[in-house]
């Protein structure tokens, strides 16, 4: 299944709204999927209509917006709708929708098309920390997921009033990035539930002084490419990210960090809960042995400073050693070599490193670093090579998860 383009049919999309205050952001997610093509039929709770009233879901969606099943019964709505779905998705999916969803209740429109919807199913909680947290939140959402929905974690911030947490609806421009990628993929997108995977990326920076550091190209594109991609097929994601300027991705668990070290704590932090560790960050090999504590200055006359470095600690080195049964860790090679001797550079590294995937990066000439494709390698332990040549990043961090999923052993 694939994204309307030129030639091809719109696809249908069906949008629940729960009653919660981010409703109103739901507006947003409309216009993202209507301007991508996709014919989009709302379904609302009659608590979200409390919040944004039925013209303007109709107005937006060009489609008649009802909450019951008793009304345009002679088109039988209830079943109607959720089975020509090509994708649900719930935003704001409030605690009560989560629980109807995950009990089979079926008392409004939209539970009823979620019980008779055969597509990929997204949705995307919003809720106050206390309820998102409460034990029967969390059962319900195990529950959604082991059946295949892909439940993402809300974002952490601002609530209504005061309260600050966990249980903010992600960015709508997130939360479509996210059911792209599982509308793409179709039926069976949920091939990762249950599976924890962590992830690396951006470049680290290594601090000269309070105003400079040493640090490289790394985009974190990449990177966040693989954690979307690990979310939109049902899996834990946690990202940890080094200096990136990309928005978040919308249900992954987001720690940032700046330096290798910094990165070296989160990494060994998260390592030892994940079944499957991708390393797509650019640490630096090196860092000033010292730091100044004022800026250097330069003066005339002065000879340059000289600023000695040091080796920084092998990450993925340290996971290798420390990896248990079944854990699969994947790490990049980024080489400015080319064919044969990139290969073998990239082969010797996944040896030292004990690594069961490598993907050999060969950048430069404006490829890799900052762009939205890449032409990479994809290497096993026992000696398999795919050549990926100029694919988009996106069918990059797919096809690195493919590979991940084959090795992994439920």
């Amino acid at each position: 299944m694939s994204s309307p383009g030129a030639g091809s049919a719109p696809l249908n999309v069906v949008l629940g709204v729960g009653g919660g205050i981010a409703a109103y952001k739901a507006c947003e997610l409309l216009r993202l999927f209507t301007e991508s093509g996709h014919r989009v039929r709302v379904v609302p709770t009659a608590a979200a209509l409390k919040f944004v009233g039925a013209p303007t879901w109709e107005a937006l969606s060009g489609q008649p917006v009802s909450t019951e099943v008793w009304e345009h019964v002679h088109e039988v709505p209830h079943v109607r709708i959720g089975k020509s779905a090509d994708l649900v998705v719930i935003a704001p999916a409030t605690a009560n929708v989560l629980a109807k969803a995950a009990a089979g209740i079926a008392d409004d429109l939209l539970t009823n098309t979620l019980l008779t919807a055969r597509c990929p199913v997204v949705f995307a909680p919003a809720m106050h920390t206390e309820m998102w947290q409460h034990p029967a939140t969390v059962d319900n959402v195990a529950t959604l997921r082991r059946r295949g929905a892909i439940v993402l974690d809300p974002a952490v911030g601002r609530l209504t009033g005061a309260d600050t947490g966990p249980g903010r609806l992600p960015d709508p421009s997130a939360i479509f990035a996210a059911a792209t990628r599982v509308l793409r993929r179709g039926p069976g997108a949920a091939d990762l539930t249950g599976v924890r995977v962590l992830v690396t990326a951006g470049g680290t920076r290594e601090a000269i002084d309070p105003v400079r550091f040493i640090g490289n190209r790394s985009s974190g594109k990449q990177g966040y490419a693989i954690a979307r991609a690990a979310v939109a097929r049902g899996a834990s994601v946690t990202l940890v990210a080094a200096n990136t300027a990309l928005p978040d991705p919308a249900g992954v668990t987001l720690e940032r960090v700046e330096s290798t070290a910094q990165l070296r704590e989160a990494v060994l932090r998260h390592a030892a809960g994940a079944d499957i560790v991708v390393m797509a960050a650019a640490p630096a090999d090196f860092r000033p042995a010292a730091y100044a504590d004022q800026k250097i200055k330069k003066a005339a006359g002065e000879p340059v400073p000289v600023i000695t470095l040091a080796e920084n600690p092998d990450i993925a080195a340290e996971l290798g050693a420390a990896k248990r049964p079944g854990q699969i860790l994947v790490t990049f090679a980024a080489e400015t070599a080319t064919g044969a001797t990139a290969l073998e550079y990239a082969r010797g590294k996944m040896t030292r490193k004990r690594a069961d995937l490598s993907v050999l990066n060969e950048v430069g000439g404006g490829r890799g670093f900052g762009t939205d494709d890449n032409t990479v390698t994809i290497l096993d332990a026992a000696g398999g090579v795919r050549n990926l040549e100029r694919a988009a990043k996106e069918d990059v961090a797919d096809a690195l998860l493919d590979a991940a999923r084959g090795l992994t052993v439920h």
